[in-house]
């Protein structure tokens, strides 16, 4: 299927270097680029459905198990700023 779209200046020469450094046209490397989305449910911005939410969450925290647990403290505005006057 040959589909024609429009870009925008930066997201062409961004797709542009993609293709360079995969050593691929740019057209190959628009549709690996299209493949790869829908691989992963394609979901326009803003409309993210609450499993999916829920999804990338727990991709997120993936290997955090051995994180330690802070205390609350921790994440006061006078900690970040510390000695600061």
């Amino acid at each position: 299927m040959t589909i024609q779209i429009e870009l925008d200046a930066e997201t062409e020469a961004r797709l542009a270097v993609k293709a360079r450094s995969q050593g691929v046209p740019v057209e190959k490397a628009a549709a690996l680029v299209l493949e790869q989305a829908m691989a992963y449910g394609f979901t326009p911005p803003g409309n993210l459905a609450l499993s999916d939410f829920h999804a990338m969450l727990a991709l997120l925290a993936e290997g955090s198990e051995g994180l330690p647990d802070l205390p609350t403290e921790s994440f006061r505005r006078e900690s970040f700023y510390e000695g600061r006057a």
